[in-house]
């Protein structure tokens, strides 16, 4: 177990070592040192306020950590999002849980309506002993670019008890603030912690505005609750009346706080009123606003128990029933803290430009939704029973197609509210994780022509509909325009799955998609009896297109599919798909050669290393990024499904499908989160959490045991 000294000089956090906490908004990454190293408000894709993952000095960060050398441990509270990180030393032991609030869900109509809080919440307990640490909050505006001003003001949400700071932080885009709340298991103790908050002047080290910090120690018992939070703009009351409506939000700040203090003629008269009241909805005098309630001990109470519930009632819907259930079950949790719940998109990953290659160029921004990733998200959520994630997803595919270009054709990616620009920029001022740059923000993607996403995107439909809700009338016309623009296209070169930045090719990948695309189209109007009026030549088109992969993608010589019609002799793990799409049968010698070949070590002219499989050789073939990468474990899960289904007619492959399968396993972190690569030295790599490898982790396992006891 490695002691941490904290220090000054702290070095960056490797990718794998941090816990992720969520609210369907937005999403942050917390380290095993207790900071808060990646946050953006208020949404996935707005500029970040934290991201000290991407430079160490000014990135910004929300760090508590004690001030003597401990050891730390990290875990999820169970069949939750809720993350505890625990700090341990002879002296004592701290346990820090970190959650973004979300309410239970409502079981009826007359459940009062409690607003989402746009909340970071870190709530600090001492659990044994007694531990010195030190609280630093350091936003870093706009991706570290903005300037702001910090102040310190009173804090007008405490309604009872001793006067006490809060921070506010004002940038030209957002302002945030930082309140406490003090408690004490003894509730009658006269030493309470003392928390107070001081301003910290970090402009040495790159930042813009001024810091908060505080130094305090905890003993047994002893808990500091610190709260981040966007401050309301817009007032959100309950009804009042009188002169309660000319009150402006200061004075009824002031009134409130007065009123409290005044009408309670004990603290413990004060605790009994608050809790015999709703605690997310404590008002002391009618008119509070819903969404800034009193800042009490009860209130954070109620909100760690509303969102601990809140994952549990909804992982416990899951049908899963097969082997590896812990770690399907935490994938699913994953999954579900990639939603953007106003829209129903699914972001690829909540991070950005996290390196592919320590010290390489392949740094990627991927907080928007791919049109490739549907089909196997969608396939994922239906195959665990959450269907109202799976038809909101839908929905939001929909929405995409009845906005195509006009053209016809798709984005291959959209932003998680719709939108199709996603400008790529270069952050120049950052250093990048461990000195990877460059920094980018934006994804020069979005315009590509990657033909592929036409086969995943009708495959989610099919999908959709035969598990889901039924295909209307208006969604089949749509869905016919779709299949009509494939068949004049699907001749066409393009930049294929692995988005490379160099020549259009014939890559194999897309070709397999995009017979994938007429096959579903002509399987939804046969199985639904559908209109198509083009039905033959979809059919036509599809045939045409399988005898050319079968013929120009084979490589006679090496006996396997080639990533392109022009480098058959490049191994690419993407064609592990064939199987998966039911372009080919896994028994099918041309693909079991195929399979063979890539499990072959890359110095045998394969592309797998203890057991995890790359995309393809970067030295064997130009895809115009240039760098090195590791192992990627979207292809080691394919590579595992595939070998899954070519065991239920050879069942000696069953037993390596599995042996690589638990091997995948132990490289997930500590809490069970996949990151996009693993290196060669079993490093995680690449944006962190990885919405697609947790996806075909659950679709890997889900078939991988379905087989296993099928066979027993």
């Amino acid at each position: 177990m490695n002691i941490i000294s904290p220090g000054d000089d702290r070095d960056y956090i490797p990718i794998a070592d941090h816990g992720l906490i969520g609210n369907l908004r937005t999403a942050a990454l917390v380290s095993l040192d207790g900071s808060i190293e990646s946050y953006c408000v208020p949404h996935f894709d707005s500029p970040s306020v934290f991201a000290r993952i991407l430079d160490k000095d000014k990135g910004g960060h929300f760090s508590i950590t004690p001030t003597i050398p401990f050891t730390s441990k990290q875990n999820y509270l169970p069949s939750s999002n809720v993350l505890q990180t625990k700090f341990m030393n002879d002296e004592g032991v701290i346990s820090i849980t970190d959650f973004l609030p979300r309410p239970r869900q409502s079981t009826s109509s007359l459940d009062t309506h409690k607003p989402l809080l746009p909340w970071l919440v870190r709530r600090v307990e001492c659990v044994r002993g007694k531990v010195p640490l030190l609280m630093q909050c350091a936003p870093a505006f706009n991706y570290a670019r903005s300037s702001h001003v910090t102040t310190l003001v009173e804090d007008a949400s405490i309604p009872f008890g001793p006067k006490q700071l809060k921070a506010v932080f004002d940038s030209d885009s957002l302002s945030l603030d930082l309140r406490y709340v003090v408690e004490s298991e003894e509730e009658h103790t006269q030493f309470k912690p003392e928390p107070d908050i001081e301003l910290v002047d970090l402009s040495e080290k790159g930042h813009k505005g001024l810091g908060v910090q505080s130094a305090f120690t905890l003993s047994e018992g002893q808990i500091v609750t610190f709260i981040l939070r966007t401050p309301p703009t817009e007032v959100i009351r309950a009804p009042v009346s009188g002169q309660d409506q000319a009150l402006s939000a200061v004075e009824m700040d002031a009134k409130a706080r007065s009123q409290a203090e005044h009408s309670l003629e004990t603290r413990k008269g004060a605790a009994e009123l608050v809790a015999e009241r709703d605690a997310s909805m404590v008002h002391a005098p009618r008119g509070r606003a819903l969404d800034d309630p009193f800042l009490t001990k009860e209130l954070i109470h109620s909100l760690l128990h509303n969102t601990n519930h809140y994952w549990y009632d909804w992982i416990r819907k899951s049908t899963y029933t097969g082997s590896w259930k812990e770690s399907v079950h935490r994938s699913a949790l994953a999954l579900k803290l990639l939603i953007f719940e106003p829209t129903g998109a699914v972001v690829a990953s909540p991070t950005f430009s996290l390196p592919e290659y320590i010290g390489g160029v392949r740094n990627w921004d991927y907080r928007a939704s791919w049109i490739r990733d549907s089909s196997f998200t969608l396939y994922a959520l239906i195959r665990l029973g959450f269907t109202e994630e799976a038809n909101a997803y839908l929905e939001f595919i929909f929405e995409r197609i009845r906005d195509k270009n006009p053209d016809g054709s798709l984005q291959i990616m959209y932003t998680i509210h719709g939108g199709k620009e996603f400008e790529e920029v270069e952050l120049n001022h950052l250093d990048g994780h461990k000195g990877s740059r460059p920094v980018r923000i934006g994804n020069g993607a979005i315009d590509h022509v990657q033909l592929d996403i036409y086969g995943e995107l009708m495959d989610c439909i099919y999908l959709g509909q035969k598990f889901g809700r039924p295909l209307s009338y208006d969604d089949w016309v749509l869905v016919r325009e779709v299949v009509d623009y494939v068949v004049e296209h699907y001749k066409d070169t393009d930049l294929s799955i692995w988005e490379v930045r160099d020549t259009q090719r014939n890559f194999t990948y897309s070709k397999i998609m995009l017979w994938v695309a007429m096959d579903r189209g002509l399987r939804l109007a046969d199985k639904r009896s559908l209109p198509c009026p083009n039905r033959y030549k979809w059919l036509a088109a599809r045939d045409e297109l399988y005898e050319e992969i079968m013929h120009k993608a084979w490589n006679k010589e090496g006996k396997f599919f080639g990533q392109s019609y022009e480098e058959t002799g490049v191994v690419d793990a993407a064609v592990l798909i064939m199987p998966l799409v039911f372009f080919m049968q896994a028994s099918d010698p041309r693909f079991v050669s195929t399979l063979k070949q890539i499990l072959k070590s890359p110095a045998k002219g394969g592309l797998t290393s203890n057991n995890l499989v790359y995309r393809y050789d970067t030295k064997k073939t130009a895809d115009g990024v240039g760098g090195d990468e590791g192992t990627f474990c979207l292809c080691t899960l394919w590579c595992i499904e595939a070998l899954t289904r070519a065991g239920q007619s050879d069942r000696t492959l069953i037993p390596k499908a599995v042996s690589m399968f638990e091997d995948f396993l132990l490289y997930l972190n500590h809490v069970g989160l996949c990151t996009e690569e693993i290196s060669d030295a079993g490093v995680g790599l690449g944006n962190a959490v990885q919405g697609f490898t947790h996806v075909t982790l659950i679709s890997a396992a889900y078939n991988l045991s379905r087989t296993i006891h099928k066979n027993v």
